[in-house]
């Protein structure tokens, strides 16, 4: 059994946390949002989203700073809230994360094809899939390099966009009043539109909690984990606020080309850019999206392997996960990972991508799951850590308004795993089917905890 190295830097932490964070939902259907709820329904939804998403790294940035652990909220589930509990977390996360490699090499695959039509995508997706498991393969540190460079160029797309953006207002600022009140604005489509931005607005935050599954290979954790955590979220409030209220002060709510999640040319970022009067817009913006997919299955193949690594150091999957390189690599882990991701991609390939579609859905809350394990996590551990006799004083970084944080977060989760059956309740579409598709992750999850803990019980007695 081996150990990670602990190489990551606080740039390196603050870069996987804001890629993971910045990906195609920005740059290509960052207008949808606007389509449906309107400039400010939109608006709300990412401002009580990311409120959420504060108290989220409040309590993963206490809990991971008092007890660095690459298992993070798995190993805080397990730990504090109850055995079981943790186990099917960490299963629950690690499929979220290997499917989702599949799912964006699917997608680069999609947008190699706007300059090379005719390119075989078998070929394409494997190029796609071995030079991310070449990434991962070397030291954390080489790893870390490669996502700092990707991530880099992500976050200066999105700030020229911003200072472009700000500047055409500027010499537009009639725009404003006239997109912000036409038809129905600012609040299009009423209740049920911002209802459906403030789920959309869940998944565009998701992968922040990043920061807490690199804190085991991260230098002094103690002081990189909650800088990082102060920055990535001032950051991603500006960049998305500021972004939404950008596109939907330019572009009103009721134009067509908002409602594309794929033409690239149609990208609020390539019409705004365009608009500034740079060339070859659409190019670019293809570029910028190409290189946040390879970013995101980059960060989706080393957390993925990671949680995998930890959960074979504890016992839930065969020990022999658990041996690392000598350079501090999991690479069994990591080789288990990529063939799960490699499987599941060879499925969109096959039988019209049935298989594929539906195992993207069973992943599709599992963020949200990981976020509830989070919050209850924290909230059981002030309590366990204040009972056994530990000192607020005494921890290296302290959530604000706890306990409020967490139980807000919990609620509003629950919220929005409950809402996304609002679709199939508004389009009378309601069946035993359709709620099975939907739920499958939650119903997955349970199915997890409760089987472990039948198992740990049998288990028990015969001891």
């Amino acid at each position: 059994m081996g150990t990670l190295a602990q190489k990551l830097e606080k740039r390196h932490v603050n870069m996987i946390a804001l890629g993971g964070s910045i990906g195609t939902g920005i740059f290509l259907a960052s207008g949808y949002s606007i389509a449906v709820g309107g400039p400010g329904g939109s608006l709300l939804a990412y401002a009580i989203m990311a409120i959420v998403v504060y108290f989220l790294m409040m309590s993963l940035g206490e809990m991971s700073t008092h007890q660095p652990h690459t298992g993070t909220f798995c190993k805080y589930s397990s730990q504090y809230v109850q055995p079981s509990f943790g186990f099917a977390m960490s299963y629950n996360y690690w499929f979220n994360w290997a499917i989702t490699v599949a799912t964006e090499i699917s997608a680069a695959v999609i947008i190699m094809q706007f300059w090379f039509p005719h390119a075989s995508v078998l070929l394409l997706s494997s190029l796609f899939f071995i030079s991310i498991v070449i990434a991962n393969i070397f030291s954390v540190n080489v790893y870390g390099e490669i996502e700092y460079g990707l991530s880099f160029i992500k976050v200066a797309t999105v700030i020229a966009f911003i200072v472009i953006g700000l500047l055409l207002l500027g010499s537009k600022p009639q725009l404003i009043a006239h997109n912000w009140s036409l038809g129905d604005a600012p609040f299009h489509g009423g209740f049920i539109g911002f209802l459906t931005v403030f789920l959309f607005a869940g998944f565009s935050f998701q992968g922040t909690e990043l920061i807490g599954v690199a804190s085991g290979e991260t230098k002094n954790p103690h002081i990189t984990i909650p800088s990082s955590i102060k920055r990535v979220f001032w950051r991603l409030c500006i960049f998305y606020i500021l972004a939404t209220f950008i596109i939907g002060s330019l572009i009103p709510y009721n134009d067509p080309t908002l409602t594309n999640q794929t033409n690239v040319m149609l990208s609020p970022f390539t019409k705004i850019f365009i608009a500034a009067g740079l060339n070859y817009a659409g190019t670019l913006i293809n570029f910028i999206i190409l290189v946040a997919i390879i970013s995101a299955a980059n960060a989706s193949m080393y957390s993925a392997t990671r949680i995998f690594w930890y959960m074979a150091k504890e016992g839930e999957a065969p020990k022999v996960f658990a041996h690392t390189t000598r350079k501090g690599v999991p690479l069994l882990a990591l080789t288990i990972t990529a063939l799960i991701g490699s499987l599941i991609f060879i499925s969109s390939l096959v039988g019209n991508g049935v298989f594929f579609t539906y195992i993207v859905q069973v992943s599709s809350l599992s963020g949200f799951i990981a976020w509830f394990g989070i919050a209850l996590s924290h909230y059981r551990f002030r309590k366990i850590y204040l009972r056994d006799g530990g000192k607020l004083s005494a921890l290296k970084f302290r959530a604000k308004f706890y306990p409020w944080g967490p139980v807000i977060s919990m609620i509003i989760l629950l919220l929005v795993i409950i809402g996304q059956m609002q679709g199939l309740v508004f389009s009378h579409s309601v069946t035993l089917k359709g709620f099975l598709v939907t739920y499958s992750s939650i119903l997955l999850f349970l199915f997890l905890w409760l089987a472990h803990f039948i198992y740990s019980k049998g288990t028990a007695k015969n001891r």
